[in-house]
């Protein structure tokens, strides 16, 4: 009887211990019965999600350094999670990125919409699991915001604006009546949209000929193609305005080609560093930086104060600067 009563304690004992060890490991595993964040927050501070187009391209490169900087400069403020695509038009990856940034249950995205379109139901499923959103760099179009009810606001730049101060100056470089051509971003989105009106603007009120406009999409490779196009069906071809300095590259390479350096300007948009040696030497004009650096932490900070004080959503506008020769940073 006693050594029984001895075996049945202890054998009590070591089921205890081993549930206690069990339940220590579920635990540590995310296994335990700990409550899930609800409001995308880690020991109190909430995950800002930045979900941008192409980090092939420099601009969205730079976009993500910024962002990355400012975090640590305020790593007790928030936590960064910075996401991209590959290809500027894979609308379908960067919806599955709001998706996945949905179900990890971050408290705000900050995103620069591939599409001004095809983004904004995923983003208003966003919202409404009780995350912030706030777009940057491409506005979302405003009939689809206004048909999902969805109040997004916008931070960033006159795209129109400093597309036509880019205009305005390579104007002076030439005469009315000149021939010139646009190289257009991607037709579905915003901001190249309003580039090209911006170009419009300036070539219309100095009185040039547009007499070639065309989309590359964003993309330097195609932007070649497309200029060498022009170049061959317009032989008084006078400039080139490129939606985006990625495009002007290529155009640039095209009037290389042509053995028309000399005799084609070309302008761009973003003020990447690739094109500022080529302004420095004349073979692009001028561009418009709007602060790719600074242009998700503008977003970013406003998303925190959202969160922190409950504001209604509002639209606010960045800076664009015309950059040349004469003023590069």
């Amino acid at each position: 009887m006693k050594n029984g009563v001895g075996r049945q304690t202890l054998l009590a004992l070591f089921t205890c211990a081993l549930a206690a060890l069990v339940s220590t490991n579920l635990m540590s595993c995310g296994g335990g019965t700990t409550d899930t964040p609800t409001s995308g927050t880690t020991s109190s501070k909430p995950r800002v999600a930045l979900v941008m187009k192409s980090l092939a391209n420099e601009f969205f490169k730079t976009m993500q350094t910024g962002a990355e900087a400012h975090q640590r400069e305020h790593a007790g403020d928030y936590e960064l999670v910075a996401n991209g695509i590959k290809d500027e038009q894979d609308v379908a990856r960067q919806i599955d990125l709001v998706e996945q940034m949905i179900a990890q249950r971050v408290a705000a995205i900050v995103i620069a919409p591939a599409d001004s379109k095809a983004l904004v139901p995923v983003c208003k499923k966003a919202m409404d699991a009780g995350v912030v959103v706030v777009n940057i760099d491409n506005k979302f179009d405003q009939s689809v915001l206004a048909d999902k009810s969805a109040q997004i606001p916008f931070v960033g730049p006159d795209n129109r604006r400093g597309a036509r101060a880019v205009g305005e100056y390579l104007a002076q470089s030439l005469k009315a009546g000149d021939h010139v051509a646009i190289i257009e971003g991607a037709p579905n989105a915003f901001n190249g949209v309003q580039r090209k009106l911006g170009f419009e603007d300036a070539m219309n009120a100095a009185g040039m000929r547009v007499v070639s406009s065309q989309a590359a999409n964003w993309e330097t490779a195609r932007a070649n193609q497309v200029a060498a196009a022009m170049i061959a069906e317009q032989p008084e071809l006078k400039a080139i305005l490129c939606a985006n300095d990625q495009m002007a590259l290529g155009a640039v390479a095209a009037t290389s080609a042509a053995g028309k350096r000399d005799q084609i300007k070309v302008v761009g948009f973003d003020n990447i560093s690739a094109v500022r040696q080529l302004m420095k030497d004349g073979r692009i004009l001028a561009t418009a930086d709007q602060h790719g650096d600074r242009l998700a932490v503008f977003g970013i900070e406003y998303a925190l104060e959202m969160l922190k004080q409950k504001s209604r959503p509002a639209d606010r506008e960045t800076p664009v600067d015309l950059i040349t020769a004469e003023n590069i940073p």
